[in-house]
């Protein structure tokens, strides 16, 4: 499946961001590779398992979160 990179504020707190590492697939088809964030500069990078870039979108639509940029990315070390 395609992978994806995110960027939008960070929405959550910190302990839900480390969660969502751990939720199955939602009902989109999308799952949580990794987060990565900055509290203090208020940036979330998410790194997303999808079937495509509109999957991708009404995950975060779901959550009430707009994204800056997402795009679709090649990993140099598939971890998951």
């Amino acid at each position: 499946m395609p992978v994806f990179l995110d960027v939008h504020k960070v929405p959550f707190a910190e302990q839900h961001l480390k969660e969502l590492c751990s939720l199955p697939r939602d009902e989109f088809g999308v799952s949580h590779v990794n987060l990565f964030y900055n509290k203090d500069a208020d940036v979330c990078f998410c790194l997303l398992d999808a079937p495509d870039k509109e999957s991708v979108e009404k995950h975060h639509t779901k959550a009430n979160v707009k994204c800056e940029w997402i795009t679709e990315v090649n990993l140099a070390k598939k971890e998951f």
